[in-house]
């Protein structure tokens, strides 16, 4: 491992009118890395995300990626650059079917252009081959082959989550970020979840960085994590460090900031 984190986010801050969502936030994440960034509803970690997915722009701060800077690049730049993302709230083409659902994450890896496939050239024929044994290499992964042709608006609410998972996943990221990919799991379901996570960072070699609420899944899976509180770090270190932390457990147990121990 180099010297250079995959990721690093240094004091970013951004702001909605007078209201501060992330105040000061620094944190890394390195090569084939578990983070899980935790904290109570409203503690700014969905805008965190959307600042290094590139859907928002920091009023302050650094995002680099990979050691190159990439504060403020749009999302699709983001993508190209190898930052996959899913979604808390899914983000799938509901009259699609999975395949179709997948392959849609490999928009920017095709170098066909509308000639080129007007032509029938061969090389074009080869590309849409290679993606589609990619995508059914995925499926089979996420469990997701007996579904395949089979429209995403129809199935039940895990399985699109890991029909999202895999459209991120062929994009061929170095860092994949999770948003809530426990949210609406029943307690089996997460239970293959953290097994997946696992087998994800191993198959592909990439860092995942993922917001969650379910502790006992954040805290099996991770390498480290991050706790946010009122936009603000407040913890930083391993999952035994962070379920230890004074001010973690203030901030689940719902005391204001003014109230917690110096």
């Amino acid at each position: 491992m180099s010297g250079v984190a995959l990721l690093e986010v240094s004091n970013i801050v951004v702001r909605f009118g007078g209201v501060t969502a992330v105040g000061g936030v620094s944190f890394a994440v390195d090569d084939q890395q578990i983070c899980g960034l935790i904290g109570p509803n409203g503690a700014g970690k969905t805008t965190l995300f959307n600042c290094i997915s590139g859907i928002y722009q920091p009023n302050e701060g650094d995002i680099r990626f990979r050691g190159e800077m990439v504060t403020g690049q749009p999302r699709h730049r983001m993508i190209g650059l190898g930052i996959g993302r899913t979604f808390q709230n899914l983000a799938l083409f509901r009259s699609l079917s999975v395949r179709d659902n997948v392959l849609a994450g490999a928009h920017h890896l095709g170098r066909a252009g509308f000639i080129a496939c007007g032509l029938h050239l061969p090389w074009v024929g080869r590309e849409a081959a290679r993606l589609d044994a990619e995508a059914q290499r995925l499926m089979a992964m996420l469990d997701l082959t007996a579904v395949a042709e089979v429209p995403v608006a129809s199935l039940p609410f895990g399985t699109q989550k890991r029909v999202e998972m895999a459209r991120a996943l062929i994009g061929q990221p170095r860092l994949l970020l999770l948003d809530e990919p426990a949210a609406g799991l029943n307690h089996g379901e997460v239970d293959e979840l953290a097994g997946l996570l696992r087998r994800v960072r191993e198959g592909f070699n990439l860092s995942i960085l993922l917001v969650e609420h379910h502790m006992n899944l954040v805290m099996n899976v991770s390498d480290k994590v991050v706790a946010l509180d009122f936009g603000r770090k407040i913890a930083d270190g391993t999952p035994h460090d962070v379920r230890n932390d004074p001010d973690v457990i203030a901030a689940y147990l719902g005391e204001a900031p003014h109230e917690r121990a110096a």
